[in-house]
C-alpha cells in the first residue's frame, strides 16, 4: 500500500472511529433527532441569513431535499422563517428557542469529545498542525475542481 493508501485508509478509518466512539452519546442525547437536522441546525446557527441554496451548497445535496428537511424543522418548531425588509423574495431562516437547545446540546457533545481526545492535540506542533491544516486546504480546493469539472450544479438536481 503506498502512503496516499495509507493515508485515506488512515483517515477514513479515523473517523469511522470518531463516528462509533460519539455515536451512542449522541443519539442519547438528541433523541428523535437525525444527523441532519442537527446538522442543519448548526449550520443556521453559525451562518447569518442562511437560506436553501446556501444550505444545498454546504451540505452537497439538492435545494429539493433542503426544503424538505427544512420544512420538517419548522413543523418541530426548531427553525423558523423570515424574510428582509428590502429583499420578499428570499427566505431565510433561524433558530427558535427549541433550536438553539438542540444547538447547545450538540455544541456541548462537541466540547466533552474534545476534551476527551484533548490528549493527542496537546502533543501536536504548531508546525505540524500548519502542515496538517494546509494538506487539508489543498485536497479541499482539489476535491472543489473536480467538482466543478464535472459541470453539474448538484443543488438543482
Amino acid at each position: 500500500m503506498n502512503k496516499e493508501e495509507q493515508f485515506i485508509t488512515g483517515f477514513r478509518d479515523l473517523y469511522n472511529k470518531l463516528v462509533w466512539l460519539n455515536k451512542d452519546k449522541m443519539e442519547e442525547n438528541l433523541k428523535g433527532y437525525k444527523p441532519s437536522e442537527v446538522h442543519c441546525i448548526e449550520y443556521i446557527e453559525k451562518n447569518a441569513d442562511s437560506n436553501v441554496t446556501k444550505l444545498a451548497e454546504f451540505f452537497y445535496m439538492t435545494r429539493g431535499a433542503i426544503s424538505k428537511l427544512t420544512k420538517k424543522l419548522v413543523k418541530k418548531g426548531l427553525i423558523e422563517s423570515y424574510q428582509k425588509p428590502d429583499n420578499k423574495k428570499e427566505i431565510y431562516f433561524r433558530l427558535t428557542e427549541q433550536g438553539k437547545v438542540i444547538y447547545n446540546i450538540h455544541e456541548g457533545l462537541h466540547k466533552e469529545f474534545q476534551g476527551r481526545d484533548k490528549a493527542v492535540f496537546e502533543q501536536v506542533t504548531d508546525e505540524q498542525f500548519d502542515n496538517m491544516l494546509s494538506f487539508l486546504e489543498k485536497y479541499n480546493r482539489h476535491l472543489d475542481a473536480e467538482i466543478k469539472k464535472l459541470d453539474i450544479d448538484i443543488t438543482s438536481e
